[in-house]
């Protein structure tokens, strides 16, 4: 395989949920930036991917409208990249719903658990918890068969998931850990490894209110933070690393890939 700067995961194939914005279009770009071919989903604001696909060219991207919670979309859309390009390497579990469904003000007025709408709950849970288990479920199986395989889950801080007022997204990303910790077990040994990342502090996505305090805003991360790991991940070096949870804002590009992932991972 290629292993240049520009072209390093040719020949690799990905999907990424939620692409059309904020970390799922920075990642969506970087791998196909790297040489991968990439599929991007979206169940909204289909222009979006669109738009991201023009921008990387579209033999490098191509946009899929697929929602996550409906397990017969992930299946599609698995299938679909196999029937294009013969293989599937990576998924990046990104999709996600977050606490603007619950209210805009969740940042200055916590909602609490009692006073959450159902409909909403069960939506952010669906998209959050469900939406991985059903794409990961799709795609096993093909990497399975290839030997090799690589599953991220895009995660939060901890101290989000123990936020006052932050259910159910903070929840739903600790469930999302669970999950990675034991579908990383289920496939120990296979060659396809499943890992955590997350870009390490709030960022700037379409999760943060429009009315946020100009001041907070100055100094959200940009997207493109998590993109460094997420590229490690993608490649031969992280062979056997699994069940790992990554903090993208204590990455150092100093370092060479291996003792930078160990400086920014810890086990789950």
């Amino acid at each position: 395989m290629n292993t240049d700067a520009s072209g390093r995961l040719s020949g690799r194939v990905a999907i990424v949920t939620g692409g059309g914005r904020g970390l799922g279009r920075a990642m969506t770009l970087a791998l196909a930036r790297a040489g991968a071919s990439v599929v991007a989903t979206a169940s909204r604001a289909f222009a979006e991917i669109e738009a991201v696909a023009s921008e990387a060219g579209k033999q490098h991207v191509i946009a899929m409208e697929a929602d996550v919670s409906r397990p017969e979309d992930c299946v599609r859309v698995v299938d679909a990249t196999v029937a294009r390009f013969g293989r599937l390497d990576v998924l990046v579990n990104n999709a996600g719903r977050g606490m603007r469904y619950v209210s805009e003000n969740f940042l200055t007025e916590p909602t609490r658990f009692w006073q959450t709408d159902l409909e909403v709950w069960r939506m952010v849970i669906d998209t959050n918890v469900n939406g991985p288990f059903f794409m990961a479920r799709a795609a096993a199986p093909v990497m399975l068969d290839a030997g090799w395989g690589r599953i991220v889950n895009i995660s939060m801080n901890h101290a989000t998931m123990r936020r006052a007022g932050f259910s159910p997204y903070g929840p739903s990303k600790a469930a999302l850990e669970s999950e990675t910790v034991i579908w990383a077990q289920d496939l120990h040994g296979s060659g396809v490894t499943v890992n955590a990342l997350l870009p390490g502090g709030a960022t700037r996505t379409g999760m943060v209110p429009d009315r946020v305090d100009p001041a907070l805003k100055a100094q959200l991360l940009d997207p493109a933070i998590i993109t460094p790991p997420l590229l490690w991940l993608a490649t031969e070096g992280s062979d056997g690393v699994t069940g790992m949870r990554f903090d993208a804002s204590r990455w150092r590009v100093d370092m060479d890939e291996a003792s930078a992932a160990l400086a920014c991972g810890q086990e789950l």
